[in-house]
């Protein structure tokens, strides 16, 4: 979509990239293996980006992109990187960024939670235990629904973090989400050593 090269003005694609991101855009799942700093998180927020500007305005309400990461430090830097693109945006266009995104790491307060609640983000970023506790304990109702109302992307970073018992763990929670998502999910996921 047009307003794309409006958020990653300045960037230019690799062939990684742009494969990733044709795939996602047209509704495909894909894993993305390539060097530490080679602009994997780019492929999936692209596609995610993409989805939401051919959306139209207004953009649907709920969370589009659950993107999940092993540590709560990776989700503060996507933070930064998306205020970035926003802010690209913002200069291009001369508007606000119509995208909203926010963090879910056990690091909010219960005010922060609360507006999470009454305005769930397009894009949430989480860690998997918050993903697993959001969909599954009593609090949050508002916000697990816009999940399974509007999921559209589930993104993993790091994906070469899940093995073993976590594995099975993230295995299962990719399932749950699924089953009860109403609409098709693309999974991504993204990793520097899988090969």
């Amino acid at each position: 979509s047009p307003p794309l090269g409006d958020a990653f003005r300045g960037y230019e694609l690799f062939e990684h990239q742009l494969k990733a991101i044709q795939i996602g855009a047209a509704g495909g799942d894909f894993v993305v293996t390539s060097g530490t700093g080679s602009g994997k998180s780019l492929t999936y927020i692209a596609a995610v980006f993409d989805h939401l500007f051919k959306a139209g305005t207004p953009l649907p309400s709920g969370v589009t992109a659950v993107v999940v990461y092993p540590l709560n430090a990776r989700v503060n830097s996507q933070v930064e990187e998306l205020r970035r693109y926003a802010e690209n945006y913002k200069q291009a266009r001369g508007e606000e960024f119509p995208i909203r995104f926010a963090k879910f790491t056990g690091q909010e307060d219960i005010t922060r939670r609360q507006e999470l609640e009454a305005e769930p983000p397009h894009i949430l970023l989480t860690n998997y235990m918050m993903l697993e506790l959001l969909l599954t304990r009593g609090g949050q109702r508002t916000l697990r629904q816009a999940i399974y109302d509007e999921l559209r992307f589930l993104v993993f970073d790091e994906l070469h973090t899940y093995r073993g018992r976590q594995g099975a763990d993230v295995g299962l929670l990719i399932r749950r989400i699924r089953s009860r998502a109403k609409h098709p999910v693309v999974c991504i996921g993204t990793s520097a050593t899988m090969i």
